[in-house]
């Protein structure tokens, strides 16, 4: 993987954390990283626990961000979380799968939300 697709990963993922913030979430991981995968972010917002996948576009030559978040990927997704909360209290917490989609092209940025996955 080249330098470019990293660093908009990385841009994605802070704007994500940004938009969660300001949305009333807490952030509690960054970057969770397992056998049975990555989360990008984990979460919390009242009682619920979200772990979210970042997809982050430079435009839509590949189709919208959250396309790229298949069956396979949320499987993925599911049993990473379900370690995290292995070694975590939240075990009281309702849990849901989000994808956060982002689009930075031409100086705009859209910034989507998507939660409850299956």
């Amino acid at each position: 993987m080249t330098q470019y697709p990293q660093n908009v990963g990385k841009i994605g993922e802070n704007k994500a954390s940004l938009y969660l913030k300001a949305n009333g979430f807490s952030v509690l991981k960054k970057n969770f990283r397992s056998k049975q995968g990555e989360i990008d972010i984990v979460a919390k917002k009242d009682k619920t626990v979200y772990f979210i996948e970042v997809k982050t576009r430079t435009n839509l030559s590949k189709g919208y961000p959250y396309e790229a978040v298949d069956k396979r990927k949320i499987i993925h997704l599911k049993k990473a979380a379900q370690y995290f909360l292995l070694k975590s209290p939240l075990k009281a917490y309702k849990l849901k799968i989000g994808v956060i989609s982002i689009i930075l092209e031409n100086g705009k940025e859209i910034i989507k939300f998507y939660d409850d996955l299956e």
